[in-house]
Order: structure tokens, then C-alpha cells, then sequence
């Protein structure tokens, strides 16, 4: 659709923009590797930038990019790559940050183009993407591969309107222009025809017993503009079985009552009938059709951008922390020194990471130094009296404590002695745990391992697990399940001494 401005706020009109000029001339790919305080932009954010100073993208408010563009001209033409640091910290002066905090930013001089296809094509395949970035060069990364900066880029977000009128059109001129990938779904010709002159990518629906192949995904909004039960029931049931991050519908508070009761009435459950937001907007009973597009945008940015954070919010976070530990051959391994910590608070720092429901530490008894080192930190702690046992029963007393909260939808368990996993891999981890996915572990080298999330459907069959039977017993009998890779490094259980000075040696290196 035309008229309006591209601000290339998104990686992938960036990067699409770097290969047009690269077929010109010499360009560079500006990232930002640090932020500090109050910036603009994201650890992430993309800036290309041609010889001659056309550039696409920003890294700030307008403070610096003017010399950021310098510097990156200057990258160019001495073919070399360098960082450059702004604000607290920097050599530069001349150029204070109104937020008084900092902006470092890595320029690659002439990025090879393979490599910016192949995120590019990624990106608009609607795939996530890691990037690894280092001194000199960006690359497709498997999870973190130890480069000096792991970016995780996801598509652009998009979002399906399905309904008939003027509504439909102004939600969809709103959105087009904020950056959304736009689909409308539309039984009127007259829309049809509109949406279309108009640029849109429109479906036109004409049975509701013969929906379109639905195609969200987890950057998928839907929004339903119907007043019509013959369109409606179908739409949202067939959104329901998706995994998009919104779901909306149009209408009063007893029209929406309405909804659920038909959709109760098929048998989907409570909790999916919950994703459903009714009526929709921040202002509800909006009648104008730009101030409802205007409310309904808004709401739907809400979600996206507070998705992870209210997925925790319904996650219980389990550690695992009972091992009695008898293959180490100096006391606790737990408690072992690890560059000025114990094992134990290394790991017991992920509880920070999100702010989940539940956080629950299980430890055997007579664990009474393991207990107050996580208590302090926060940590709910169970005792698990069969300890000595298999770490099954752990994850059962675990499962027995959180279940009885109805607020809590999954849980994610770790390990206690594996402290190199980081909270990327944990955000990783939910991020993988949409709505159609019973569960998801870690894979590392073709194996799979904690940490893993479940769904509360199997907590049942979590608790049946004996001996040193782990989740992945489970896991291997469900049908809809998804892997997370984790890098050897931070697959590294501590068992032994020699496990203890290996994880050191890492940190050191």
C-alpha cells in the first residue's frame, strides 16, 4: 500500500533495503551491542548505511546517527570494522546523550550478502532467527554459539481481520501503517473490491463450513469485526486451534457473553476461551469506525508486547536442587566455588529472569544450607522425603505442591547443577510454548534434556514418573512438541570435580 513513510524500524525492511544497495555499491550494518539507561531503541537494533551516507534505519532518537553514519562511511572506505561507544564511557565528548546513559554500537563493513539473505528470507518465511555477531562479521547462530553478541529476531507481527463494513478497512489502514503484515477476510464483494484497490491482501469468505486454510502463527493477531453467529463460532473455534498471540471480537459485553456460552457449548475449554478478548479495545463501545481501529490497535500492541511477561505470569518455575550428589568428590557440589559463588546461586539466579507465577526450589532433607541460600534469593522450597530415590519423585513433589494454584498453565523445570544455562534460553523456552504446543525441551547435539516446559495437561503423567525416569519419557509420547537448542557449553551438568573445573575454564576463556 502506498503513502506512506518507511521508517525501517523492523530488521527485515533493513536488511531488505542493505541488498537492494548492496547490488550498488559498498554498504555497512550498523548493530546496536549495549544500552544503557534510557535508550530509543533495543540491543539489536539495524541501521544499513550506503558509501555515499544514504542510510535505512535508526539507533536513536537523532542524537547520534548523524555521526553514527559517519563513522560507518568511514568503515567503509577503509574496509574495516570497529565498534563505537556513546554517551557514559565514551571518547566522544561532543556527544552527550540526553538520558544521561550509553549506546554501543558494533559496524560491520560489507556484510556478506549470503549471510543477509539467508536472515532476510528467514525473517519473511516467518521464522525466528538467531544472529551471532562478532568482530567483523554476523551470522545465522543455533541458540547461543559464543559469539560476542546472539540477537533473536522475529518476524514482522501480522494481523488477520476477518469481518464485513468500514471497521475492517480503517483497523486495516491503522495497522498497515504501524509496520503489520495485513490479511483481511471478508464476505462482502463491495469490501473486497475496496480492500483491494486499496492494496490490502484480502480473502474473500464464502462458507463459513469452508474456512480458509488458517495460517496464523505466533506473531498473529486475529481480530473479528462479524455480528453475524453464522461467521463468528467457526472463525473463533478455527483461531482457537491456532497459536496467535491475540484474539479478538467485536461487540457488547452480552454479545461476548453470548460468544463464550456457544463456544462452551462445543466443548473448548475454559482456559482457550479466556484468550478471547471482549469486547475489544482499551475504550470499549467505540463507535466511530477510526476511533475503534485506533482502540483495537492499541490493545493488540499491548499484548504483543506483554506477551512473555503474562505467559510467565501463569508459569511455575521448578528447580531442581534434591541430588544427593554422591559422585562429587568433595562435599556439596551445590555449594562448590564457582568464581565466588556457589553452584547453587549461579542457578537460583533464574529466578529473576521473568516474573513467573511460581518460583519452587525442591531439596532432600537435611539440605538445610541449600534451603537458606534459595530462600534468601525467593525461592518457595518443597522437601522431598523420597530424594534418594531418582529425581522423578522430586519432580513429583514439585508437580503436587503447584498444581493446586488454577492461575498456573505449565511448568518449566531446571536443573540445579547445570548453572551455564542463562535466561535467554529460559525466555527461548517460552517463547516456543505457544498454545498449540504440549511441550518443549532442550536440545543439545541430538539430545534431548532439561531445561523443558510442560503444559498443566501433563501433569498427571509428570507424577507418574519413577526412579531416575525423566520428562522426556513424557515428552517422547506427545504429538504437537517443540526443541529449543542449548549449546554443549551450557549443557554442562556438574556431577564431578572434573565437570566443576571444566565450567570454570569456560567462564574464564
Amino acid at each position: 500500500m502506498s503513502g506512506f513513510a518507511q521508517t525501517y524500524e523492523h530488521p527485515l525492511d533493513v536488511l531488505r533495503q542493505l541488498q537492494i544497495w548492496q547490488a550498488e555499491q559498498a554498504c555497512a550494518l550498523v548493530v546496536i551491542t549495549e544500552t544503557v539507561g534510557g535508550a530509543v531503541r533495543s540491543v539489536g537494533a539495524l541501521l544499513a548505511v550506503r558509501e555515499d551516507g544514504a542510510s535505512a534505519g535508526y539507533i536513536s532518537g537523532g542524537c547520534i546517527d548523524a555521526d553514527v553514519i559517519l563513522q560507518a562511511q568511514q568503515a567503509i572506505a577503509e574496509n574495516t570494522s570497529r565498534t563505537v561507544r556513546y554517551g557514559a564511557g565514551s571518547p566522544f565528548v561532543d556527544l552527550p546523550l540526553p538520558c544521561g546513559g550509553a549506546i554501543e554500537v558494533m559496524i560491520l563493513s560489507q556484510p556478506e550478502a549470503r549471510v543477509i539473505d539467508e536472515i532476510a528470507t528467514r525473517l519473511e518465511k516467518r521464522h525466528r532467527v538467531h544472529v551471532g555477531y562478532t568482530q567483523g562479521a554476523c551470522r545465522v547462530a543455533d541458540g547461543d554459539m559464543g559469539d560476542t553478541l546472539t540477537v533473536t529476531y522475529d518476524p514482522k507481527p501480522k494481523i488477520r481481520i476477518a469481518g464485513r463494513g468500514t471497521d475492517c478497512l480503517a483497523l486495516s489502514r491503522i495497522a498497515q501503517a504501524s509496520g503489520f503484515d495485513v490479511t483481511l477476510q471478508l464476505t462482502d464483494e463491495d469490501d473486497l473490491r475496496a480492500a483491494r484497490a486499496n492494496g490490502f491482501k484480502a480473502e474473500h469468505l464464502t462458507n463459513p463450513k469452508a474456512l480458509p486454510t488458517l495460517q496464523d502463527d505466533a506473531w498473529t493477531a486475529f481480530v473479528l469485526m462479524f455480528h453475524d453467529g453464522d461467521w463468528e463460532t467457526p472463525l473463533l473455534e478455527q483461531a482457537l486451534s491456532g497459536p496467535a498471540f491475540y484474539i479478538g471480537a467485536v461487540g457488547s459485553r452480552q454479545t461476548h457473553q453470548r460468544r463464550r456460552e456457544a463456544l462452551t457449548s462445543m466443548a473448548i475449554a475454559a482456559d482457550q476461551i479466556r484468550r478471547i478478548h471482549g469486547p475489544i479495545g482499551l475504550v470499549p463501545s467505540l463507535r466511530d469506525a477510526s476511533m475503534l481501529a485506533i482502540s483495537t490497535l492499541a490493545e493488540v500492541v499491548e499484548a504483543f508486547h506483554n506477551r512473555e511477561a503474562r505467559t510467565a505470569e501463569r508459569t511455575a518455575l521448578v528447580l531442581l536442587a534434591a541430588g544427593a550428589a554422591s559422585r562429587f568428590e568433595d562435599g556439596d557440589k551445590l555449594l562448590a566455588n564457582l568464581n565466588g559463588e556457589t553452584v547453587l546461586s549461579q542457578t537460583s539466579k533464574l529466578k529473576a529472569v521473568l516474573p513467573f507465577g511460581q518460583s519452587l526450589a525442591v531439596i532432600g532433607p537435611d539440605q538445610d544450607q541449600r534451603a537458606t541460600l534459595l530462600k534468601k534469593d525467593g525461592w518457595q522450597t518443597a522437601v522431598n522425603s523420597q530424594a534418594h530415590t531418582g529425581q522423578a519423585t522430586s519432580l513429583c513433589c514439585a508437580i503436587e505442591t503447584i498444581e493446586g494454584d488454577p492461575s498456573i498453565d505449565q511448568v518449566m523445570i531446571v536443573l540445579a547443577d547445570m548453572p551455564n544455562v542463562r535466561g535467554a534460553h529460559l525466555r527461548a523456552l517460552l517463547q516456543a510454548a505457544t498454545s498449540n504446543i504440549q511441550a518443549v525441551m532442550s536440545l543439545s547435539e541430538g539430545t534431548l534434556m532439561p531445561p523443558a516446559l510442560f503444559r498443566r495437561d501433563q501433569f498427571a503423567d509428570l507424577k507418574k514418573l519413577s526412579g531416575d525416569r525423566g520428562a522426556k519419557s513424557v515428552f517422547d509420547g506427545l504429538t504437537s512438541t517443540a526443541t529449543v537448542n542449548l549449546s554443549p557449553e551450557a549443557a554442562i551438568d556438574i556431577d564431578t570435580r572434573q565437570d566443576l573445573e571444566r565450567v570454570k575454564e569456560l567462564a574464564n576463556g
